[in-house]
């Protein structure tokens, strides 16, 4: 049965409060959660917004706290981003505090994120913001940017064959297995509903390879004005020269949202996802059945209000988030980037944040999304941005220019299993490096 978006989410947190009473779940069912690990590298969070009023991450994420962005051998590190003459979006974006309206009310209280941004999905008006254009890693969110260029090139139709690359990538995985049949819609759900770091790579290589989806990439988020970003991976695991910021996490998820088959995909509750064979080449190996997949956004899950949207999570970058919710008619898009499960799980503060947004009145605005039209009306941007590299490709960074302060995934075949986990864990899934 077809439910609209809301009304669907709003029956699959119904279907999480019984679930979290203990009801409608095996111990089967439970023993195919596998639930997500504390980072060894997680520092206390913080209890208060973050300080960022001395722009610590206007030119660069803050350091790494891993090896993920390490380049490899015989490559040299990225430079970072130019930094636009003019602010994409208004000159109040500019601004790395707090950026309100006159007359508009002070943010909620116990907001983790070190970035965050409200603004109205229609009209492109930003309402509120704090430190837009800070750069932090984007996680798994830079996945709608992956999904934007695939959607332009792909056909949903074509059906491939998973490989040995795919299943063994690293971080989550939706489940894609050697010798495996997968529709290209399969998995472009499976990157938008389960953030498959498997169906990137396969995706990925329809696109020409790494290198060259990286650099489609670039170029599509230098077009939509998103100039604060730089994607190192497809799927958004950590790389040299990772970057985006929540006012460009708005504007490329604003342009996906324009797209009715990225919208029906970020508000499908679950899918069917097949199996995949024996390898003959592997004594006593058997055929591996296919699976329920669910929805791993905990918004979609938890806030009636949500029409869908992307969470994201590795160790460098923290909990990323960027979506959309309507009320009344009125909608609006969430970005949040470096942000943690205290004082409150992420997808509280979120919610917190889509309230304060319905709360405000559309004309207090202090910028827009509209973002190469801001560029085009102000001084000319550096063009080599349209051309953006990959990592693997740019030349050695110039240390005075550098800033100084950036288990396969396991799926339920139960619903009610799926929703068990994400409540028991407070917030968005979590995997090794990536969500």
């Amino acid at each position: 049965m077809s439910m609209p978006g809301k009304v669907r989410f709003a029956a699959f947190g119904a279907v999480a409060t019984v679930a979290a009473a203990g009801l409608g779940m095996t111990p089967a069912a439970a023993q195919q959660i596998e639930p997500p690990q504390p980072s060894p590298t997680t520092s206390p969070a913080p209890l208060t917004t973050p300080d960022t009023s001395d722009c610590p991450v206007r030119v660069t994420p803050p350091p790494p706290v891993d090896s993920s962005e390490e380049p490899q051998p015989g490559r040299s590190a990225p430079t970072p981003l130019p930094i636009p003459d003019t602010p994409v979006g208004g000159p109040r974006l500019a601004d790395c505090e707090l950026v309100l309206a006159p007359g508009v009310p002070e943010p909620p209280e116990e907001i983790s994120a070190a970035s965050w941004l409200v603004a109205d999905l229609d009209t492109g008006d930003v309402l509120a913001a704090k430190d837009p254009h800070g750069r932090h890693r984007p996680a798994s969110t830079i996945k709608t940017l992956l999904a934007l260029v695939a959607f332009d090139e792909i056909d949903l139709g074509r059906t491939i064959i998973g490989t040995i690359e795919d299943a063994n990538i690293e971080g989550s995985r939706a489940g894609i297995g050697p010798g495996g049949e997968y529709t290209n819609e399969l998995l472009m759900k499976a990157l938008v509903m389960a953030s498959g770091n498997d169906a990137a790579n396969a995706i990925a290589q329809q696109l020409g390879g790494v290198d060259e989806t990286l650099r489609k990439m670039n170029e599509y988020a230098a077009e939509l004005g998103a100039l604060d970003t730089r994607a190192a991976t497809p799927s958004g695991l950590d790389g040299p020269g990772m970057s985006s910021s929540a006012y460009d996490l708005a504007v490329i998820f604003r342009a996906a949202m324009e797209n009715p088959v990225f919208v029906d995909y970020l508000q499908t509750p679950h899918i069917d996802f097949p199996g995949y064979p024996a390898d003959p080449a592997t004594p006593g190996d058997f055929d591996r059945p296919g699976f329920a997949m669910g929805n791993d956004n905990v918004v979609n899950w938890m806030y009636p209000d949500s029409i869908g949207g992307k969470n994201g999570f590795t160790n460098s970058a923290r909990q990323t988030y960027v979506g959309a919710a309507e009320r009344d008619g009125r909608r609006l898009i969430v970005s949040v980037m470096m942000a943690e499960n205290e004082p409150k799980p992420v997808w509280q503060q979120v919610a917190d944040l889509f309230d304060y947004g319905f709360g405000i009145a559309g004309d207090s605005t202090v910028g827009t999304l509209d973002a190469r039209t801001s560029i085009d009306e102000a001084e000319p941007v550096d063009e080599s941005l349209a051309q953006a590299l990959p990592p693997s490709a740019v030349p050695v960074s110039d240390p005075s220019a550098e800033s100084p302060s950036m288990g396969q995934r396991v799926v339920v075949g139960s619903l009610g299993a799926l929703v068990v986990a994400a409540l028991l864990y407070g917030a968005f899934r979590v995997g090794r490096r990536t969500d």
